[in-house]
């Protein structure tokens, strides 16, 4: 069953946009691209979306352990990031429209943090902001059914990657199938997902502005909840990959500056 949202006039704006951008970058950026902005990137990626979560660490000690140098931190936040570059590394290897893909790859990332990684909750669960619950996820027994179905869409829908990306984050958000680590699943999946399309989302790291716009990703979230449809959400998406590019624009602008030797004060 197709989840519900709807083609808003503002959501077609932004899907043009963002393919506008993307061409822009292919342009600009590809032909040109370097490992060490990929990794530069890539760790960027880690950083923002383990922050979200709560994890402390800082670009600095994110990028002394993929460089396997002593950091100094919290245990469970030094784990995090380790599980995580581990599956960003294998990034181009897994297959996004694939359940037991999505299952391995939660084990990899929650491997040592969660007594079940790889395996969907067995109880209820629900987010709770100060003292009150703000999203009471289906019941576990539903939830084998409901990511089934969610896979099904995926791989049957002709809708744009762009939306589709967007459609699964927040389906997934809501159904909330794993006990920990369902925001982190979240992000590297509608990653994975446009990946299968458009190659510049290996360089964009747009979970450093879900992380800025912490309060705004979770409003998001729950808009859509309270509307019974990922409208709002595909929206706040779509916005987040457009100002993203944005930024990697601007970057590779600045760059090209630098090398023409112009001077900035």
């Amino acid at each position: 069953m197709k989840p519900p949202y709807k083609l808003t006039s503002e959501i077609l704006r932004l899907v043009s946009e963002v393919s506008y951008k993307i061409g822009e970058v292919n342009a600009s950026f590809l032909t040109k691209q370097s490992p060490e902005l990929r990794k530069r990137n890539r760790i960027r990626t880690i950083q923002a979306s383990l922050s979200v979560e709560g994890n402390t660490l800082s670009i600095d000690q994110v990028t002394a352990i993929i460089e396997n140098k002593r950091v100094l931190g919290p245990t469970k936040d030094i784990k995090e990031v380790s599980n995580a570059i581990e599956v960003y590394k294998h990034l181009n290897k897994l297959n996004p429209y694939n359940e037991k893909t999505f299952l391995s790859a939660h084990k990899i990332l929650m491997q040592g943090l969660l007594k079940n990684a790889g395996h969907y909750r067995a109880s209820g669960v629900g987010i709770v902001k100060g003292s009150q619950i703000t999203h009471l996820a289906p019941p576990a027994s539903n939830v084998s059914f409901l990511m089934k179905d969610l896979f099904n869409y995926l791989k049957k829908s002709n809708e744009l990657i762009l939306i589709k990306s967007c459609v699964f984050h927040y389906e997934m958000e809501f159904i909330h199938p794993f006990a920990d680590g369902n925001g982190r699943m979240g992000r590297l999946w509608q990653t994975l997902l446009l990946l299968q399309q458009y190659s510049v989302f290996e360089l964009l790291p747009f979970e450093t502005l879900i992380s800025k716009n912490q309060k705004q990703y979770y409003q998001a979230l729950s808009t859509s909840d309270k509307q019974g449809d990922s409208t709002f959400f595909i929206t706040f998406m779509l916005k987040i990959l457009s100002n993203s590019l944005d930024e990697l624009l601007k970057e590779r602008s600045g760059q090209s500056l630098v090398q023409k030797g112009f001077v900035f004060s």
